[in-house]
């Protein structure tokens, strides 16, 4: 077999180089006609011979099997992920030198685990109702329809208390009370969050659609280049409109300038690494990242979103004070992409924030059935019942992408050196978009129906404003971030050192404590990384063992969070945060063997992550790769308020039980959603995906 493949690889080389030659004279980089010579047969083939393409080819299947989820399912297959990648390079004339590396992948866990992933996943839910005793006290034990179903713990999506209230005055079913249940029906749900964390702690949840947009279209939106994906677009995202497969597709020429001096140019699909620390990033925000592959535990390298971006380098060299110094220009002048945070109903949802958003998109255009929303009695804190609110008066109404235009490029300027005692560093500065959302409240216009007003205001005879009911508009704000680097080695204890801190002026951040649900906050980011290879003897006496760890730090400005009636108000993400991994890697048998563990911990969360894996270098060419996900946590630290009673929505949301009638303010009234996820964090919010994998990999 390896005879036929290595006899085989020149020819599947000609024609993969044939394929990219082609590519490279189509792609709209004028640069490449500008520096191709007129070729004639002849000098075309003695060219080819003298710089001919070089390929590297790639085969890899990922499969993952996860245990049970916090409804205590077993949920099975989570990936079976086929991936080719080629690396191709090429010296064009004139000095100028091509790179490429293209990747397509087919997971066909949406086919093998449909019940899951697929098109039959989902189903009918129940909503918790805890107001349901209460209400037994209130209802006749046979009450039809309904009002029955309002006595017990939990009520079916469609069945909650705005809906019975309707149904007892007659109203059709779509009305200001309720929604139409043939719009959004109780099919193809689950309950948001169901995954990652059990109703014991309440909160505000719903049904969130959970099949594939072709399948089931309810809360598809592009929320900034994933949410409304098909079937066959999840299964291979690198084939859309953007072009993901060229994970690089640039040219590159270095021009001398004199004295020594040279200019680095680099054009064309790229990623643009400023950082160097793993898992989470501090400086490396130049292109957004696909969390939705692996959540936060792949490499950056293969999971940044390649974006076009124009890179010049001045190369400056030695000086009397630095051994080196370059100046770095980068513009980003690609359509705006956010971080792909995962389509709900997809085994990779970093945060849950996907489910978040297609749960709320469908309640704005569907209406929906909220749990445990309205106190039983009204207008006191107390026992809650499921409520129904139609279509526009709760959840995401638009999105709003940057459009393409200048203002909306990104600009990067990063100047680095290295010190006459080996100390290299890096000043830099870049304005960017926001990669993560932003939900803007806002005066959702829906119809009070106790006082009949609209705009959702009372009308001018009560004089009473009800302000915003918890209505969003997604936006991606823009950022401002200086910051800069530090690496060096400690020479007596054989240590290497990276540092990196970065200040944003800009990102917004959910505010329970504000009308508009949000606030507009400085923030401070460092990493504090420490690599060391070290000889353990009972691990291995005869090759060093790599230790790398990571302290990452953050801290809000302004933070605002408040003591309240029931609990505290404000933001739910911490106000200062350290996050610690650790790298343990051996190696055995000629190298060809390396255990290793990776090791995380979310302090404030106290959510832990554990990883350990195997590679076996079969071959040269062939690398199994065998390890499992382990994560664990304090699920009770995660609630949060939920903004139930943000603002008053007469007679549900007032507060004249605690002396503060009509008054816009929450009283701290908390659950797991939707705010608990980021107290949560990525490694919080991931609790019940433990997962073991077996990962196959070939280079042809």
């Amino acid at each position: 077999m390896n005879q036929r493949l290595k006899f085989s690889r020149p020819r599947l080389s000609k024609v993969i180089g044939g394929i990219l030659a082609v590519a490279t004279v189509s792609i709209p980089i004028t640069v490449i006609a500008q520096v191709a010579a007129p070729a004639t047969p002849a000098n075309a083939a003695t060219s080819e011979n003298a710089n001919p393409w070089k390929l590297d080819i790639y085969y890899e299947n990922d499969t993952r099997f996860r245990g049970k989820d916090a409804t205590g399912d077993n949920v099975g297959l989570s990936k079976f992920r086929n991936t080719i990648q080629i690396d191709a390079d090429k010296k064009l004339d004139a000095g100028w030198e091509f790179r490429g590396i293209l990747r397509g992948t087919f997971d066909g866990v949406y086919r093998l685990n449909k019940d899951e992933y697929g098109k039959t996943a989902g189903g009918a839910i129940q909503l918790e109702n805890t107001a349901g005793p209460a209400l037994a006290t209130l209802i006749p034990a046979g009450a039809p329809g309904a009002f029955g179903a309002l006595r017990t713990t939990s009520v079916a999506h469609g069945s909650g208390l705005n809906n019975a209230v309707g149904i007892a005055f007659g109203l059709p079913p779509s009305n200001a009370f309720g929604f139409d249940i043939t719009r959004n029906p109780n099919s193809g749900l689950r309950v948001i969050g169901d995954r990652w964390h059990t109703t014991k702690y309440g909160g505000v949840a719903f049904g969130v659609p959970v099949r594939p947009c072709n399948v089931d279209n309810r809360g598809c939106a592009d929320f900034g280049g994933y949410g409304n994906k098909n079937q066959s677009e999840l299964e291979s995202p690198e084939f859309n409109k953007r072009f993901d497969f060229l994970r690089e597709f640039f040219v590159k020429k270095t021009f001398s300038v004199g004295d020594g001096q040279e200019l680095f140019v680099k054009l064309g699909k790229q990623q643009v690494v400023w950082g160097r620390t793993d898992l989470f990033r501090v400086l490396d925000v130049i292109n957004p990242v696909d969390f939705s592959r692996n959540n936060i535990y792949d490499e950056l390298q293969d999971i940044r979103i390649p974006m076009l971006i124009g890179q010049a380098e001045y190369r400056m060299g030695g000086s009397e004070t630095f051994q080196d110094r370059n100046l770095q220009l980068i513009w980003n002048v690609d359509k705006f992409r956010a971080n792909n945070l995962g389509q709900c109903g997809t085994p990779n949802a970093a945060l849950d924030a996907g489910c978040f958003f297609r749960g709320t998109k469908n309640l704005w255009d569907n209406g929906g059935t909220v749990s445990n929303f309205a106190p039983i009695p009204p207008g006191t804190p107390g026992i809650y019942a499921a409520t129904d609110f139609g279509p526009h008066q709760i959840g995401i109404r638009n999105v709003y992408l940057p459009n393409w235009n200048l203002s909306n490029t990104q600009v990067g300027l990063k100047f680095e050196g290295v010190s006459k005692a080996g100390l290299a560093f890096s000043v830099n500065a870049l304005t960017y978009r926001s990669q993560f959302p932003s939900l803007h409240a806002f005066n959702s216009g829906a119809v009070n129906p106790f006082t009949g007003g609209t705009g959702n205001v009372i009308p001018p005879a009560v004089g009473v404003p009800v302000g915003y009911l918890i209505a969003f508009d997604m936006h991606f704000p823009r950022v401002n971030l200086i910051g800069g680097s530090v690496d060096f080695q400690i020479d007596p204890i054989k240590t290497a050192v990276r540092m990196e801190a970065a200040v944003t002026r800009g990102e917004e951040f959910a505010n329970t404590a504000r009308p508009e649900l949000y606030s507009k906050n400085q923030v401070f980011r460092s990493v504090i990384g420490l690599d060391r290879p070290t000889f353990v003897d009972f691990i291995n006496p005869l090759r060093t063992t790599l230790f790398s760890g990571q302290l990452f730090y953050q801290h809000i400005f302004n933070h605002e969070l408040f003591g309240s009636k029931l609990g505290p108000v404000g933001m739910p993400d911490w106000k200062d945060n350290v996050i610690g991994t650790l790298l343990v890697k051996a190696w055995f048998n000629n190298d060809r063997l390396s255990p290793q563990v990776i090791m995380a911990y979310d302090v404030k969360a106290r959510a832990y992550a554990v990883a350990p894996s195997v590679d076996w270098l079969i071959t040269n060419d062939l690398k199994l790769t065998v390890g499992a996900n382990v994560k664990g946590g304090e699920t009770k630290r995660y609630t949060f308020d939920d903004c139930r009673s943000c603002n008053p929505y007469p007679p549900f949301t007032t507060y004249t039980a605690v002396g503060q009638p009509f008054v816009p303010g929450s009283i701290g009234l908390g659950g797991f959603e939707p705010l608990g996820r980021f107290r949560a964090g990525p490694i919080g919010a991931a609790l019940q995906e433990d997962e073991f994998h077996i990962t196959l990999r070939y280079k042809f």
